[in-house]
């Protein structure tokens, strides 16, 4: 591991950097990602923001979007500035499975992999991490990456502090889940006096939606909500035929889950949906309830304990009997 004193004589020059986060990346992935790009550049490194798959359209007015190279769209290319680099950084994701094909290009190469995350049992792929699982987001370790380990406040800029906002917000759920403790507010206040336009960025991000998927929201809720009261959990499900038919894009399933978990009562809330290649779920938790457990143990998953994700390759229908057969198991968890 690299020492803070070599970390920062490393980035007292010019270097050829990329920088990349998981696969569909969400508002913190492409948070952090962007808000450290627009750092990096004030700096005059050599910056590429290279992504695995594509992300939602709703992040795309963010500062330095432009300048993002979707992998899948030119493989080739990412291929050789990832060979290239002298510096990766790996922003919200620990595993290198988590960035599909192209963790083993990043593996392979030997530029130096520093890792700022927030996920529980990190790979051990990286020579420099900012790694705290009591964050709530990515972005806010990128805060403090910038201010309080290279002690360069004064490049919080306003492109940063709106990088790092939008990060922050979306992944604390608009400030509202429990690791949105005081000194995540007071990082936001110094993001806000950095210039981030708060009341801006939510309408961005939240008022943005497209016709087809608030449409595809009220079929959800009136047609595909399951409750089971006896186990204080909550389900939705959607066949692939039903994104067709809602016309669904990258992005337009994002924070269904919650408003299952937003019924009175419910302590745990499942999106299970099925993709072309596999059928995904997506769990929400209230309190101690473990879903990153039942992610990890039964649906090759993890995460967070009250936000986790996993996958399978059985059918919609098989995975959905899975899910309920489980509940058992966690009762005594889930109406005490």
């Amino acid at each position: 591991m690299l020492d803070i004193a070599s970390l920062k004589e490393l980035l007292a020059s010019p270097k050829k950097i990329v920088i990349t986060t998981h696969h569909k990346p969400d508002g913190d992935a492409m948070g952090s990602a962007l808000g450290l790009y627009n750092y990096l550049i004030q700096k005059g490194h050599h910056v590429k923001v290279i992504t695995p798959t594509d992300y939602p359209e709703v992040f795309s007015w963010m500062p330095g979007n432009g300048y993002v190279l979707v992998y899948t769209d030119d493989i080739k290319q990412a291929d050789a500035i990832i060979n290239n680099a002298e510096i990766i950084f790996c922003t919200d994701f620990n595993n290198l499975s988590r960035i599909n094909e192209m963790g083993e290009v990043v593996r392979q190469t030997g530029a130096i992999k520093i890792m700022i995350d927030h996920h529980l049992e990190p790979e051990d792929f990286d020579d420099y991490r900012v790694w705290n699982i009591n964050a709530c987001a990515s972005a806010q370790l990128v805060y403090e990456f910038v201010v309080n380990i290279m002690h360069e406040k004064d490049l919080l800029s306003k492109d940063v502090a709106t990088c790092l906002y939008t990060g922050i917000m979306t992944d604390s759920g608009s400030f509202r889940l429990p690791l949105t403790t005081a000194t995540v507010h007071r990082i936001v206040a110094d993001l806000i006096d950095a210039g981030a336009e708060n009341s801006k960025i939510h309408q961005l991000v939240y008022d943005n939606s497209s016709e087809m998927r608030l449409r595809f929201l009220g079929h959800c809720l009136s047609n595909k909500l399951e409750v089971l009261p006896e186990y204080r959990t909550a389900l939705i499900t959607v066949t692939r035929e039903e994104l067709e038919q809602f016309d669904i894009v990258t992005g337009d399933t994002e924070g269904v889950v919650n408003f299952a978990l937003s019924i009175a009562g419910i302590k745990l809330a499942a999106f299970i949906v099925e993709r072309p290649d596999k059928v995904k779920l997506s769990l929400r938790s209230r309190d101690e309830f473990p879903a990153n457990e039942i992610c990890k143990k039964y649906f090759n998953g993890g995460g967070h304990r009250n936000a986790a994700g996993g996958a399978s390759d059985d059918t919609l229908e098989n995975v959905i009997q899975q899910f309920k057969t489980i509940l058992p198991e966690y009762k005594k968890l889930l109406i005490q």
